[in-house]
């Protein structure tokens, strides 16, 4: 933003880095919270410094028309973080974010495909050539150790040990933990790390498990766009992290106990991994009501 507000949200930015020890991702997404407020008083011609609780709230009326609830929740949190940073600076004698109202989320249960679906999508990749093989050893990987987007993209050449099958993956808050992958995940790795990534490197020395046909990073945004390729060729409706819910679901189906799978996905919350045994018993019901129409609905007077 090139104007008054620039300086401001710059230094917001360093704020959350160094100050708060927000992850990148965190704060590029609480700075652009702040910039869109920011953009609001501009064509409001209100000052930063004026802004009161009746403003803020004049504000999210008119940012949450067409939002979803989670997308305002996270809007507040960032801007509570801009109130701080507002009144260290004297900007804000006190922090008028902290009085607005989150609004009460309701926890949606993940899309999950199944392994059907899975299989469709991936034997839809042609791996026919270099392009083709990163693809598959990426969705494949994904998959196998229900790996975020984030987690993928930023995956180290000297973090990846396929002979033990085994990732040293950086998660939410720089938190590392270690994840197995499996055999068809092994096997696609292992002809992409051997034959596709040299050919697309073209011996450069890139740090980073996936590239793209330069030999540069490949990017979440990248990654992003190649899956939805894939999703539209295949007639899906899903995304990347589809795969994440779909791996964590399929283990907790075929038996996998809780506690592990929290470990796996590297939630630092067991309620946050408790969402996928909703999913499984909703599969259950369903699969009752399927192949046991009468017995499902039958209200038996004999024991």
């Amino acid at each position: 933003m090139k104007d008054e507000f620039e300086p401001l949200l710059l230094e917001f930015y360093d704020d959350l880095r160094m100050v708060e020890s927000k992850a990148a991702q965190t704060a590029e997404t609480y700075l652009l919270a702040a910039e869109q407020l920011c953009l609001w008083c501009k064509e409001k011609q209100h000052s930063i410094k004026n802004l009161d609780v009746h403003l803020l709230t004049e504000y999210f009326a008119v940012r949450s028309l067409g939002a979803d609830e989670q997308t305002v929740a996270k809007d507040i949190s960032a801007l509570r973080s801009f109130g701080s940073f507002l009144c260290r600076k004297q900007i804000w004698p006190q922090n008028h974010c902290l009085l607005l109202q989150k609004p009460r989320l309701t926890r949606a249960l993940p899309r999950v495909l199944t392994v059907e679906q899975i299989e469709l999508l991936l034997e839809s990749i042609d791996v026919s050539n270099p392009l083709g093989i990163r693809d598959r050893a990426l969705f494949e990987l994904i998959y196998s150790s229900g790996l975020r987007i984030s987690e993928v993209s930023s995956l180290l050449m000297a973090n990846m040990h396929i002979d033990d099958r085994l990732l040293w993956v950086r998660g939410k808050g720089d938190k590392e933990r270690m994840v197995p992958f499996g055999d068809e995940a092994v096997r696609w790795m292992t002809r992409y790390l051997d034959d596709a990534r040299p050919a697309l490197v073209n011996g450069k020395n890139v740090p980073w498990v996936f590239v793209t046909r330069r030999g540069e990073h490949f990017s979440r945004k990248g990654i992003w766009k190649r899956f939805h390729e894939l999703e539209e060729m295949c007639g899906l409706n899903a995304k990347v992290h589809t795969l994440r819910h779909s791996f964590a679901t399929h283990l907790l189906a075929g038996g996998a106990d809780l506690r592990s799978v929290q470990e796996l996905l590297g939630h630092a919350d067991l309620s946050t991994t408790q969402i996928y045994t909703h999913i499984t018993d909703d599969e259950l019901e369903s699969y009752h009501r399927q192949f046991l129409p009468d017995v499902a609905g039958h209200n038996d007077k004999t024991d």
